[in-house]
């Protein structure tokens, strides 16, 4: 049998092996040796061959069956066997595993011990792999020897108590008063573990925070005599004293004057002196320093000591080590809220710092100038910012592009101003930006009406010059197709440009016919060639022929859009010029202004009047409710947000807890019955007996509960009223008559297409389908889409068909 081999050559045969499989075979041995003198139990050589299976564990391999002879060299008498025995429970014991909980009665004879060097071992394994139970049992024996007269065992007692703590924090009172007497050592290993146990006890224990708010002047004392004369010169780098004992006694007065003026009144002085008097040429200065800026900013400070800390962190910008440089500008990112005027001063530097080949520097100086835009140099920072747009890593495009088209909207002086700007991002980095960049532009846009030749020429030139920039294609299809007609004429606020119809159509076409372009793009302009046919003076045949071609076209939403266009031309061409109107302008404000105006509507109620289409709404009271329920009809006067909500009588947003929906479901439960009377009514008024046999429709389902759109039986009424599977009559007599509702906005959320079928099936029906009312439906329902996002997306647009039947 091959001998068991000595630790310092299976370190040499481990390293020695060339491949991973002689590496484990080696290893494999000498376990198999380690166990057979487990087994022989031969206390001589235990400590021998656990040394070895701790190198084994070391290196990643299993080493749990040497749990058990861990506690055997802890209780033995022996020195060199209870280090190894404590080193093997260190490494191989956890409070997983319920054998660390056997050594609890060894720790606890080995700290009565006097013997020095046995209790650190005690006290360093129980520091590093006790568990909450071990804590509550040995936390009186710790305490006894936080005030041994050896220096050695307190500091290891310290720093056992500031693991007892985190790990049970209810053992804090047994640790307060020994503090306030280790506070007067001077031994560097004391004080640093003393303090660090005062932060523990502070940030666990309100009580212990206001204990020792009482030591201020002592630890004031203390750091000022590091600062000043440096009692502890061995522990001295680069010149400052002692800066690992500064910064911990700088956090400590950080926790003990935050929130509580009399605390930071009383270190103010100091933490003036340490912010002029430290060095900063070195990393340990500059460390000292950064915590110094770090207190007086969390603390209750004077402002001249804020502005101090802020001009230290400035001159930090300039530092040649890239760390520092990083240090300071997350740390003026944190400050900007608070004092963004002395932050200000620095922007300079900042605005340099974009530069930056390090990618972490370059996120944080663009996060902070970002920070640093207001009305007053929005101008100067955002001609800044989109320098550094045009050259910035691409994955800092998207975060500065939306930095800029923020600080726009928030701080633009103009409009105009506001739209070149975002008109600069979209042509430099428009497929970064976000989703609602297109949105936001075509609403500003719209809402500049004295904009909108500037606005259609500037995007005109812009798409001509690019077409691969999506978002920027979108918008200025859509403002082409709204405001083309300025192309043709002369705009005094732009440079003369002489652009003719077939170029404008030709332009649109490239668009539709690109690679590049997305189905959501193409859909823009489609819409926009559709809407220039009202617009430009020019013969249509070309936009008929462009339209046609994509009647056939494999995206589903694009043909849907060709073939309705189609039948425009075709059967309702008298009508195409009000339905491709203008949008109208629509008053886009923000939370604020929504909240006053929903307010002010519930104050004033305006009285109802009685114009024509009065009888409409009358319809809504055909099943009466019981006595009691009887509700004023709602007014007729739109507005941008709530015309369709009152017309449909439904909720605007969830009511309080426990306010019952009675208004908004009576009103759905009427609105959908009166369809059912009326298709009913209508069908034996227009078609006699021989034609088609009347169909009857019983009333005998009532709605109960809540009836919103999320009910499941909504797509069953969308589909009997408004889809295929409703009996059609026909007869020689008649032919469809189609009308296509164009919405350019997303429905609200309360609202789905199924719901715009009825409801416009429903005015259609009772104004007797002729143009008037169906610029009524426009006028009633664009409003409120137009409030929430932007039009001519192929998800937004919706299209609906409702077949009457009806002599033309």
């Amino acid at each position: 049998m091959v001998s068991s081999l000595k630790l310092h050559d299976l370190i040499e045969e481990i390293r020695g092996a060339k491949t991973q499989a002689q590496e484990r075979e080696v290893i494999q041995k000498e376990c198999a040796h380690i166990r057979a003198s487990f087994r022989d139990g031969d206390p001589l050589q235990r400590h021998r061959q656990l040394a070895k299976l701790l190198y084994v564990h070391m290196l990643g391999y299993p080493a749990h069956f040497g749990q058990m002879e861990c506690l055997k060299l802890i209780a033995s008498p022996r020195f060199i066997d209870k280090r190894v025995g404590y080193l093997g429970a260190m490494l191989l014991l956890d409070e997983r595993h319920d054998a660390h909980l056997l050594i609890t009665n060894s720790i606890k004879n080995d700290l009565s011990q006097g013997i020095q060097p046995v209790q650190g071992l005690a006290l360093c394994t129980l520091g590093t792999m006790g568990s909450a139970e071990m804590c509550r049992d040995l936390a009186t024996e710790v305490e006894k020897l936080l005030l041994q007269p050896g220096s050695y065992v307190r500091k290891k007692a310290i720093l056992t108590a500031v693991h007892m703590v985190r790990k049970v924090p209810e053992l804090s009172d047994i640790f307060l008063p020994p503090c306030a007497k280790l506070l007067r050592e001077h031994h560097h290993g004391i004080l640093l573990g003393t303090i660090t146990l005062i932060m523990e006890l502070c940030e666990r224990s309100p009580a212990a925070l206001r204990h020792f708010r009482k030591v201020v002047p002592k630890l004031v004392h203390i750091l000022r005599t590091l600062v000043t004369t440096g009692y502890s010169t061995e522990h001295s780098i680069s010149g400052v004293s002692d800066p690992f004992l500064q910064v911990q006694i700088l956090r400590l007065l950080r926790i003990l004057g935050r929130n509580h003026e009399e605390s930071s009144e009383t270190m103010n002085d100091l933490l003036a002196q340490v912010a002029t008097n430290t060095d900063t040429s070195r990393n340990a200065g500059s460390a000292v320093l950064f915590e110094t800026v770090l207190t007086i900013m969390d603390i209750c400070s004077a402002a001249g000591l804020r502005v101090l800390a802020v001009n230290i962190l400035g001159r930090f910008l300039l530092n040649s080590d890239k760390n520092i440089r990083y240090v300071a500008l997350t740390s003026l990112l944190r400050l900007v809220q608070s004092d963004h005027s002395a932050v200000q001063r620095h922007r300079p530097t900042v605005v340099e710092c974009l530069q930056e080949s390090d990618a972490s520097l370059s996120r944080q100086a663009l996060e902070l100038s970002l920070a640093l835009v207001n009305n007053s140099n929005v101008r100067a920072m955002t001609q800044e910012l989109q320098a550094f747009l045009e050259s910035c890593p691409p994955d800092l495009r998207s975060d500065c592009a939306s930095g800029i088209l923020l600080a726009a909207e928030r701080f633009a002086p103009t409009r105009r101003w506001h739209i070149d700007t975002i008109l600069h991002v979209l042509t430099t980095a428009g497929t970064y930006v976000r989703d609602d960049a297109v949105a936001n532009l075509t609403q500003l846009i719209g809402s500049a009406q004295e904009l909108h030749a500037y606005s259609v020429r500037r995007l005109y030139q812009a798409l001509v010059e690019d077409i691969s920039q999506q978002p920027l294609v979108q918008v200025a299809a859509w403002c082409i197709g709204e405001y083309g007609d300025f192309l043709l004429e002369n705009c005094e606020e732009t440079e003369p440009l002489q652009v003719e119809e077939e170029e404008v159509l030709a332009l649109l076409e490239k668009v539709l016919q690109s690679p590049m372009s997305l189905p959501a793009t193409r859909g823009y302009a489609l819409t926009a060639l559709m809407k220039l046919s009202t617009r430009l003076p020019g013969d249509t045949n070309r936009i008929r022929q462009v339209v046609s071609i994509y009647g056939s076209c494999l995206d589903v939403e694009l043909q849907q859009r060709a073939v309705e266009y189609n039948v425009l031309f075709q059967k309702y061409d008298h009508m195409r010029a009000a339905i491709l109107e203008k949008m109208p302008l629509v008053e886009h404000g923000g939370s604020r202004a929504d909240e006053e105006a929903k307010e002010s509507r519930e104050d004033t109620a305006p009285v109802p009047t009685e114009p024509q289409t009065s009888k409409l709404l009358d319809l809504l009271d055909l099943l009466h409710e019981a006595p009691g329920d009887t509700q004023q009809p709602p007014s007729l006067t739109p507005s941008p947000e709530g015309a369709l909500v009152r017309f449909l009588d439904l909720p605007c947003a969830p009511p309080p807890p426990g306010k019952p929906q009675q208004r908004g479901e009576r009103g759905l439960t009427r609105w959908v019955e009166m369809c059912f009377l009326l298709w009913n009514h209508r069908l034996q008024l227009m078609y006699p007996p021989p034609v088609c046999p009347p169909i009857q429709i019983t009333l005998s389902y009532r709605l109960k509960g809540s009836f919103d759109h999320a009910n499941p039986l909504w797509p069953l009424f969308s589909v009997f009223l408004c889809s295929d599977f409703f009996p059609v009559p026909q007869g020689p007599a008649t032919s469809p008559t189609r009308f296509i509702l164009l919405s350019p906005c997303p429905l609200p959320q309360f609202l789905k297409p199924s719901h715009l079928k009825l409801l416009a099936f429903l005015v259609l029906s009772l104004l007797n389908v002729s143009c008037p009312p169906l610029l009524f439906l426009f006028k009633l329902v664009l409003p409120s889409y137009l409030t929430h996002s932007t039009h001519y997306h192929p998800d937004c647009l919706v299209s609906v068909l409702l077949i009457l039947h009806a002599p033309d």
